[in-house]
């Protein structure tokens, strides 16, 4: 049983903000796979929800710009950015972790900007948006602001989306993706229908010679509090060859990470998941750039 008080199905973008503004109880639904899982626990009730469900036409769908951007709506479930031929073509890293949340049925049903608006650390699409540095648009009662998503976090399960608005789109600028390989992993104790232990997603671009990195962006889930890119061994990998980056990668990582015990992994465990998934990671991204490692 699902304690609802008060829906208000939103018939555009404007009127779903107008909703939001109105009724300070009011919260947003689209897909439901978190906001319902709450509300059958007893959080957030009684509800107050303004469904974006309907709003296919302005939320959903992937669209390449002319400048070479890939914007994808937030609306915009996981299966359906996993088979974008625009995803496919320009970052199938990206596809290939929203292929990766739940089942199918929960990957038909969840969006992708749910995934990121719940906020939290294990979400399966939010290290790849990270390494990637999307621009999450919003609209709310005083307009349209971008917020970059190394400044979307606010600490476990927060953002920076305030009540009354709106996430409509998630970016990819050219320059963010054009000639990186990337690879996702993702690590959990079963294959599917699985929270995330640790996820970790590495971007490679090669130099010329197909072995040097020209540069590299690596970022986590569940290494800390929220996703978090490591700037510590991406700058102590960048400009050395794939086989001594795949030695020192690990390390590095561990500079920057914080993972913490819980039931579902000890800190230990999580800090040897991060060594190896990083050295797995790009050694894979090296690969699909055309390293012969």
């Amino acid at each position: 049983m699902y304690d609802i008080e008060y829906l208000h199905q939103a018939t555009s973008v404007d009127d779903a903000v107008a909703a939001l503004a109105a009724d300070p109880l009011a919260q947003v639904i689209a897909g439901g796979t978190d906001v319902l899982v709450k509300l059958r626990d007893g959080k957030g009730a009684p509800a107050h929800l303004v469904s974006i469900h309907g709003l296919a036409g302005e939320l959903s769908g992937v669209t390449l710009l002319d400048d070479g951007c890939v914007r994808i709506g937030a609306n915009t479930v996981f299966h359906s950015v996993t088979t974008s031929p625009v995803i496919q073509e320009r970052i199938p890293v990206l596809g290939e972790a929203c292929d990766t949340p739940g089942g199918p049925q929960l990957r038909i049903a969840g969006t992708i900007g749910g995934n990121l608006c719940n906020g939290v650390t294990s979400a399966d699409s939010a290290s790849t948006c990270m390494a990637l540095g999307v621009l999450l648009d919003l609209v709310g009662p005083e307009g349209r602001r971008t917020v970059p998503i190394d400044e979307w976090y606010a600490g476990p399960g927060r953002t920076v989306r305030r009540r009354d608005e709106l996430l409509v789109a998630i970016r990819v600028p050219r320059s963010h993706y054009e000639g990186f390989a990337g690879e996702y992993i993702k690590y959990g104790k079963r294959n599917a229908l699985e929270i995330a232990t640790m996820g970790c997603c590495c971007l490679v671009r090669l130099a010329e010679d197909h072995d040097t990195l020209a540069d590299v962006r690596l970022a986590f889930g569940v290494a800390g509090p929220v996703p978090m890119r490591s700037h510590a061994a991406e700058d102590g990998v960048r400009g050395l060859s794939v086989a001594q980056a795949a030695e020192r990668v690990g390390e590095l990582a561990l500079e920057d990470t914080r993972p913490r015990d819980s039931w579902r992994a000890s800190k230990a465990f999580r800090q040897q998941l991060i060594k190896e998934m990083s050295r797995r990671a790009l050694m894979s991204a090296a690969r699909k750039g055309g390293a012969t490692v």
